[in-house]
Formats: C-alpha cells, sequence, structure tokens
C-alpha cells in the first residue's frame, strides 16, 4: 500500500490526481489552503472507493510553515496508518498571474516564488526524511515553460525554474532511490486563473485550433498522467519532463 501527499488537493488538477492515485490503490495525504470544505469532500469520495485519505491545511507559500507541517504529516501517518513514512510527493499547489512583464509588480514576482518555486523545494526538502527509500516526486510545470503566450512570462519562469530544479531533486536523491519527474500540462479547463481556459469561448477555441488533438484540456487528461507515472511500469523513468498538453503549439 502506497501512501502519496499532494499539494493543493482540493481541487482542480491536484484533487482529480488524488482521486486517479486512490482508483489505482494509493492512500492519499491531500493539502488545502483555505477551502476545507472541498478538501472534505474528496478526502470522503476517496474513502468511498476504499482507499484512506486526510485533509491538512497547508500554505505552499509559507516557507516557514513547513516544520509544523511536517510535524502534523508524522502525527497522521502514525495514527491514520501506523506508519513512518510516505511514498509519492506531488508538488502541485499554485497560483495564477496574468501580467506582461511591463505590468509584473515586484510583490506579484514574489508571491509567484514563493508558491511556485520557493514552496516546493523547501517543502520537499522538509519531507525528505519521511520519504521512504524508492519514493517519487512529481513537480507540476506548465506547457509555458516551453512555448510563450503574452502575460505568462513571470508564472512561466517559475515553471522553467522547476524543471531545472526537478533535475537537481533526481540527481541528488538517487542515493536513495527517489526519482523525480516533472508534468508539464497544456491549457486545462479549471477554475485556474479565474476559469479563462474553462470559461471564455474565444480563448477556448484558439487555444484548441492550436492543439494537435482539436481539443483543450480537462483534468482527467492529467490525473491519468501523473498516477501512471507513479506506478511501477515507469519507475525507470527519472529526471524528465512529460508535457500532457494534446500537442499545443507543435
Amino acid at each position: 500500500m502506497k501512501i502519496a501527499i499532494i499539494t493543493g488537493g482540493s481541487r482542480g488538477l491536484g484533487k482529480n490526481t488524488a482521486l486517479k492515485l486512490a482508483q489505482k490503490g494509493t492512500d492519499v495525504i491531500l493539502t488545502y489552503h483555505s477551502k476545507k470544505a472541498e478538501a472534505d469532500q474528496v478526502v470522503a469520495e476517496i474513502e468511498r472507493q476504499g482507499r484512506k485519505a486526510v485533509a491538512l491545511p497547508l500554505d505552499a507559500g509559507a516557507v516557514e510553515s513547513f516544520e509544523a507541517f511536517a510535524v502534523a504529516v508524522r502525527q497522521v501517518l502514525k495514527e491514520k496508518w501506523n506508519r513512518t513514512d510516505f511514498d509519492f510527493l506531488i508538488n502541485n499547489a499554485g497560483t495564477a498571474l496574468e501580467a506582461s512583464i511591463m505590468e509584473t509588480t515586484a510583490e506579484d514576482f514574489d508571491k509567484l516564488v514563493n508558491v511556485h518555486l520557493k514552496g516546493p523545494f523547501f517543502l520537499t526538502q522538509k519531507l525528505l526524511p519521511l520519504m521512504k527509500d524508492g519514493g517519487r516526486i512529481v513537480n507540476i510545470s506548465s506547457g509555458l515553460a516551453r512555448f510563450a503566450l503574452p502575460g505568462k512570462a513571470a508564472y512561466a519562469s517559475m515553471k522553467g525554474a522547476i524543471e531545472v530544479l526537478t533535475r537537481y531533486m533526481a540527481k541528488e536523491f538517487g542515493a536513495r532511490g527517489i526519482a523525480a519527474n516533472v508534468v508539464a500540462p497544456g491549457a486545462i479547463e479549471t477554475d485556474f486563473g479565474g476559469g479563462v481556459v474553462r470559461d471564455n469561448p474565444e480563448v477556448n477555441k484558439f487555444i484548441a485550433s492550436q492543439t494537435a488533438l482539436g481539443r483543450v484540456g480537462i483534468p482527467d487528461d492529467i490525473g491519468g498522467v501523473i498516477a501512471s507515472l507513479l506506478s511501477e511500469d515507469n519507475a525507470w523513468i527519472n529526471a524528465q519532463r512529460i508535457e500532457a498538453s494534446g500537442g499545443m503549439f507543435l
């Protein structure tokens, strides 16, 4: 039995990933920032599938809180699973920013750094002592680290950094048999970024026209990729960037 920690697991891609992993027999610790009720609903749905799940609060951009979060994880592992370790870490939590380089403020930039780069770096650092040897890490990037769209410079820069960081994680943690990979979604219909891809027909139509498979992605397109990457069949994949975009901007 495996246990996965998924940050930002109360909605969107994190929720879908949690449910996909549960379907494949993995138990889940998911985090939420403010939407406890939504997180509890995900836990209930996982439990209906016969798996165990717990939701813990976490501000993915507040590095100073990570020590206490690691303590909470240690406690819940003991109480719920009678274990001292977990198997998978999915650094998924994120926020969006739609602003040109000229419009981006230092405050906006720092918020993105804290959530998308500093957060995964130091959360992984704090949780690594609890990760089982032979475990796996999946970091979430974006198709925007490969192609460029106006208004995405700061956000995409964070994702580019995460892709470099992932290779270093693979290098440094390999001695413990821990693999680290990146999944880079294309544009997905969720509430992310105010739901612009989902709710703006013009944006949706444009992206679909620029995607080889002819449509915009949905959460089910991504959760299964992450769950599959964490299966034993893919244990030899390491330090790789896997884009799941349906073939955007080829």
